[in-house]
């Protein structure tokens, strides 16, 4: 958990969820129109997303491979 390399994986994971966090709140609104979106939704169901994401990754440190968010084992 207290590597370099953990953390990096982790801000991917939580920009990922980010993003589709933000796609699933633009998705739901009725009827997509840029002018007309909440953006404090939005940002409150992406930021929501993210928050779930990396304490899901942290949570997964001792259940997967060591020193990794992931839960399903790095192979070669």
């Amino acid at each position: 958990m207290w590597t370099k390399i953990f953390w990096l994986q982790v801000l991917e994971r939580a920009i990922k969820t980010f993003a589709q966090s933000a796609l699933l709140a633009i998705g739901a609104s009725k009827g997509f129109n840029l002018f007309t979106l909440d953006w404090h939704n939005l940002a409150g169901f992406a930021l929501g997303g993210t928050l779930l994401s990396v304490l899901t990754s942290i949570a997964s440190i001792n259940v997967g491979p060591r020193a990794n968010p992931s839960l399903v084992p790095v192979t070669a």
